[in-house]
């Protein structure tokens, strides 16, 4: 019989790290997300744009406001897809800002996933590389595979929707990876769990 657990509903939550008016961040990580809906995750679309975030100073004051609607958001999912634009060879400050506000009790043990989009011919990857160590030294799970969309003006038409059936097929299978892992993260025998791993694809951002 299948552990009881393992079909326990999960929560995923995508942050999308730019603010910029019909981003193309954005609109792939709601294909992502519908992704992980279809594997039967229930799923939030974190728009930083709609959050009154402060800059990280580095204190240790009790976290008030949109920072601690944040945190408490993305501590309740048991899934993350982190996706951000490359800005000179990196992630977004807006991304990196809300990120240092959150820590151990928001990642630790968590699934992540991650999307890169760039204007240009590299597709993120300098920033989901970077991105991908900092999941690590969160002590979260970053799946291996990872999606990155080059030239993203000509993949997406001006309704936000993709022109790329093959970006497409990715962003949905990157949603339905993190749900199904973080599911079988939950079972209480992690035998499933490490075998679907070792399975995974090694190659990250590979067709």
């Amino acid at each position: 019989m299948e552990n009881m657990e393992t079909t326990k509903q999960v929560t995923v939550v995508g942050i999308s790290g730019s603010l910029r008016v019909g981003s193309y961040t954005t609109m792939a990580m709601v294909v992502a997300l519908k992704g992980a809906e279809q594997e039967g995750a229930k799923t939030h679309l974190i728009n930083l744009n709609d959050y009154d975030l402060k800059f990280c100073d580095g204190g240790d004051e009790e976290p008030t406001g949109d920072v601690l609607k944040l945190q408490k958001l993305v501590g309740s999912a048991r899934g993350i897809i982190l996706g951000t634009p490359e800005y000179h060879g990196s992630y977004s400050g807006v991304l990196k800002n809300a990120m240092d506000l959150m820590g151990f009790d928001e990642f630790e043990g968590k699934m992540v996933g991650l999307l890169g989009v760039s204007g240009g011919m590299m597709g993120g990857f300098n920033a989901m590389n970077e991105l991908r160590t900092v999941g690590r030294t969160l002590h979260s799970w970053v799946i291996p595979s990872q999606v990155a969309i080059p030239n993203a003006a000509s993949v997406f038409d001006k309704s936000g929707n993709i022109t790329d059936e093959k970006i497409q097929g990715r962003l949905m299978k990157l949603g339905q990876q993190v749900a199904s892992f973080s599911k079988l993260h939950l079972a209480s025998h992690d035998t499933a769990f490490l075998k679907a791993w070792e399975e995974a694809p090694v190659n990250p951002g590979g067709d």
